[in-house]
């Protein structure tokens, strides 16, 4: 009888989270912490310069050259001159100045440190010309790649993942509070960069860390420099209507056209930029004096101020909700068309990021859906901004969270239609991208 062979014992699964127990991790939690200050001034200064230049080329240097008031055509040879020196930067300096916002919000890891130069030259020429693009994604690889810069200079020969993981907690403080929240700064991070399982549980830790820390020295800063914080807030939100079956219609139909004017805006962004591409300088001169174009059009055709068209719409979705009830229905609907042309012609050749914008232009479609019967204005506005992120950023979940916790406990409220809304664009997106090109098959080796 012969004997049983004895099979030899399974090992254990490794365990995943074995990292967090070790002293390294302990240490790149010190690390982080430390950084979230830094970074966080950093963030804070580019977001200050940002507002200087806009006031110097909006208010100071029109009165300074004797006008009266800030003309409409005046966008038209500033956005020129911003459209030759980001074409100068992108050209000239080394890493592209950044990644392209046409391409939506990618996380492709922190840049070089010879990079950010250029990141921050052409983001700083593109926000404060008043282009239509917002500073988060510019402020995540800065934030990013100055948290990987100062970890490598402090610790020599830091292991690439503690790197990667240093460059996550630096874009996490930058942007900590330009959302109005670390929380949703941090969900927009992992969603984008498409963060799961334990590798999310790793990153994240020290990515709040540095948030919350960032987020504590914004506020310190804001306030001994009388500059605020920058953060997305609004101050004054109606009462939203609680969802009923005409509310689920809306989000259907909100949805519905967020999907397809936002693939619209995309599609002509990525067309534009394969022209620009060809020619840098002069086709960049040339959008950004089209963009200047476009809000020169809005005010000479509403009476109302270019500066709506203009930016990335952060400061004006306060103003827009607050004060729906003195736009008409067809000054909303060609505020929407405009500042969604600019917002094209602004993703095709400039650099910034692409969030507020779709925020803004999503937010005044639902308004101007408001005008009809079964929608209220909040609920519109909510399901708006909802729809048009999603169709631009593909991210669900935080577009979900960039309409509800930006209205506060009206947010609770709507947050059911938005889910539709939100789920509507996301599906019909998807849908309407055009399908993968398959690789070619391998050709067999001839004998």
């Amino acid at each position: 009888m012969s004997a049983t062979p004895a099979v030899p014992p399974v090992p254990p699964p490794p365990d995943p989270f074995a990292v967090v127990r070790t002293r390294g991790y302990a240490v790149l939690l010190v690390m982080t912490a430390l950084l979230g200050v830094p970074i966080a001034a950093a963030a804070f200064g580019f977001l200050a310069l940002v507002s200087e230049l806009q006031s110097l080329t909006y208010t100071d240097l029109p009165r300074a050259l004797g006008f009266h008031g800030t003309p409409s055509w005046w966008s038209i040879p500033l956005l020129a001159v911003a459209g030759l020196l980001v074409a100068l930067t992108i050209r000239h300096l080394p890493g592209e100045a950044g990644h392209k916002p046409a391409e939506g919000l990618v996380t492709t890891g922190s840049p070089r440190p010879v990079d950010l130069p250029g990141i921050a030259l052409a983001a700083a020429a593109s926000l404060g010309a008043g282009v239509v693009l917002g500073p988060e994604a510019p402020l995540i690889a800065l934030g990013g790649g100055l948290a990987v810069f100062i970890g490598r200079a402090v610790k020599r020969g830091i292991r690439p993942e503690a790197s990667a993981v240093l460059g996550a907690a630096g874009s996490f403080a930058a942007v900590s509070t330009l959302l109005g929240s670390p929380l949703l700064g941090a969900f927009l991070l992992m969603e984008a960069a498409g963060l799961g399982g334990a590798m999310m549980a790793i990153v994240l830790v020290p990515g709040l860390l540095s948030a919350g820390i960032g987020a504590l020295f914004f506020t310190g800063l804001g306030s001994w420099t009388g500059l605020g914080t920058f953060s997305l807030v609004l101050h004054q939100v109606p009462q939203a209507a609680r969802p009923d079956l005409a509310g689920f219609g809306w989000a259907v139909v909100i949805g519905t056209v967020a999907a397809l004017g936002g693939t619209g805006i995309r599609r002509m962004a990525l067309s534009l930029q394969r022209r620009v591409e060809r020619r840098r300088v002069p086709v960049t001169v040339l959008v950004g004096a089209l963009v200047g174009v476009v809000a020169l059009v809005y005010a000479e055709s509403t009476g109302k101020d270019a500066s709506a068209v203009l930016y990335s719409g952060q400061d004006a979705l306060g103003p827009l909700l607050a004060g729906q009830a003195g736009y008409s229905a067809g000054a909303l609907v060609l505020l929407v068309l405009c500042k969604s042309l600019a917002y094209s012609l602004s993703l095709s050749a400039f650099r910034g990021g692409p969030v507020f914008p779709s925020m803004f232009v999503g937010a005044a479609l639902g308004l101007t859906l408001a005008h009809l019967p079964g929608l209220d204005a909040t609920s519109g506005f909510a399901m708006g901004v909802g729809a048009m992120c999603v169709a631009m950023l593909k991210l669900p979940m935080t577009s979900v969270l960039l309409a509800t916790l930006l209205l506060g406990t009206q947010g609770i409220t709507v947050m059911p239609v938005v889910i539709v809304a939100v789920v509507v664009s996301y599906v019909l997106t998807l849908r309407l991208a055009p399908a993968p090109v398959p690789a070619p098959a391998p050709t067999p080796a001839s004998p």
